[in-house]
Order: structure tokens, then sequence, then C-alpha cells
């Protein structure tokens, strides 16, 4: 009850501790090089979208994506990439579905009889079927695997830091100061379950005139100040963009011509070189 993943610090003498770790494997028929989750403080602030773009950026950098949606009760990357189909299944496990350029996508809304229907389900359910994502998904040969988590510091992130052998996170945020502080929990979170963090991806940083091209900062500059405090790098800013949220709404991220997180996929690039 109440484990943060820290065996360092605890006094039970659990299975867990006498392990040492609590990772579980991945199918027998899936080879995944590198795992990056996408957190968020608290909702609304880009992250889905952000996981998509990040998807999309090394799929067209040649390397083989799949996105982890553990988003359970709100999951939106389906609709991103314009995934309708349900997830199907045979003898060797659960198969995701591939979007037009080859990423590989599991999400609860492809388990669902319509895409509205809501889950109301207790964590411990929610947690187990983010297990079942990890374990019984037959992924395949993977460079990277995004895990799209939900906002906050509750039961899936815990599940995710705890079970999955992450390379890192990248943490998403708007500027406004009370996101800002929020974010701060997450990266704590990060910091107690010796989960390295890559980066920060601050959203909705400014808007870009269309007549003149200048930018306003209309929320703020809160992620500078994080990464003053925090010494955790802003790797790239994100505008306001209508013509992005058009095409996401449409289902055809992948389309986007923008490379407005380039500096993140090359970080991500630079993991383990």
């Amino acid at each position: 009850m109440g484990c943060n993943g820290n065996c360092d610090s605890c006094s039970s003498n659990c299975g867990s501790k006498e392990n040492g770790s609590m990772l579980e494997p991945t199918g027998a028929f899936n080879n995944i090089k590198h795992i990056v989750a996408v957190v968020s403080g608290k909702g609304g602030v880009g992250k889905s979208m952000v996981t998509s773009m990040l998807a999309t950026e090394m799929s067209r950098r040649g390397y083989k994506v799949g996105i982890l949606d553990a988003d359970i009760t709100g999951p939106s990357i389906p609709k991103a990439f314009g995934i309708t189909a349900k997830a199907m299944q045979n003898e060797l496990g659960i198969l995701p579905a591939e979007t037009k350029t080859g990423i590989k996508i599991m999400s609860v809304n492809m388990m669902l009889e319509t895409a509205d229907a809501p889950v109301v389900w207790r964590g411990p359910v929610i947690a187990g079927l983010v297990k079942q994502f990890w374990q019984e998904v037959v992924w395949g040969d993977l460079d990277y695997l995004f895990i799209d988590c939900p906002p906050g510091t509750g039961d899936v992130p815990l599940t995710v830091f705890q079970i999955i052998p992450l390379d890192g996170i990248v943490v998403v945020t708007s500027p406004q100061d009370l996101v800002s502080l929020i974010v701060k929990k997450a990266l704590n979170m990060a910091d107690m379950m010796k989960i390295p963090v890559i980066g920060l991806i601050e959203n909705m940083s400014y808007v870009k005139c269309p007549d003149c091209g200048k930018e306003f900062s209309v929320f703020g500059n809160g992620s500078d100040e994080i990464s003053k405090e925090t010494g955790v790098p802003v790797l790239d800013k994100m505008p306001i963009d209508i013509e992005l949220a058009r095409q996401v709404d449409m289902g055809v991220i992948e389309l986007f011509e923008g490379d407005y997180l380039k500096n993140s996929a090359t970080r991500i690039e630079e993991l383990n070189k």
C-alpha cells in the first residue's frame, strides 16, 4: 500500500524488494529497443498531440515506431491517426493497428463498442490493462515505443514507471504559472522513481501573427522558469497552430509538415549513443 517503487527507502520485506526490481518483461515476440513515456502534471496541455508528433517525427527519420496509449479513460491517439478499426487477436496475442506510415498503435478505444463509450473502471483495473498492453500486444521489432500516459501522478503513471524499462520521460507543459507548479510534481515523481527526465516540451507557447510573423507569448514563459529551477532543458516550444489542430481532428497528423519537435526527436535519438 502506497508503494512508490523506491525500494531503497522502504522497510517492507515484499517480493519486489527481494527481487530488487518490479520491471515486467514484454511479450516473447517483441524486441523493443527504446521506450519513452510522455507525461504531464495536468490535463489539457496537449500531451497526446506531442506523443503523436514525436512518433511521426521518428517514423519519418526511418525508425520503426509504436504508441502504447496508456491514457485509458481519455484515449485520443487513435483519433489523431484516423484509426477506427477494432483490435484483433490471434494465437500470438493482441495485434496493434498500423497507421498509414506504419506506426503501430494500441489503445482502449480499439476495444470499445463505440469510440465515445466511457471507461468507468477503478484504478487497479485500468493499471492492469496497461500491463496487458505491455505484455500481450504483439509489438514485434520496434526502435522506439512511445507511451502516452494520463496526466498526474496516479495509478497509471506509477504502473508505467514501475513495470516498464523506460529510457526516460518527456514532460509536456504549457506556459502558465499554474501549470508550471503542477509540472514540478511530475518531475519530482520521476526523481523519486529514478526515471531519467529527457526534457520539457512547451505547448501553446506562442501565437504567430499571420501578417507580420511576430510571435506573441500569450500565456507567459513558465517552462523557462522551471528549466532554470530544475536544470531540465526545454527541448522545443510549440505554437498554437490552427492547421495542426485541424489535421489532428481529421485524423491525418502524419501529413502535418511542421518540424516543431525536431530538437526533441534528436535528443531522443541520442539517448543511448
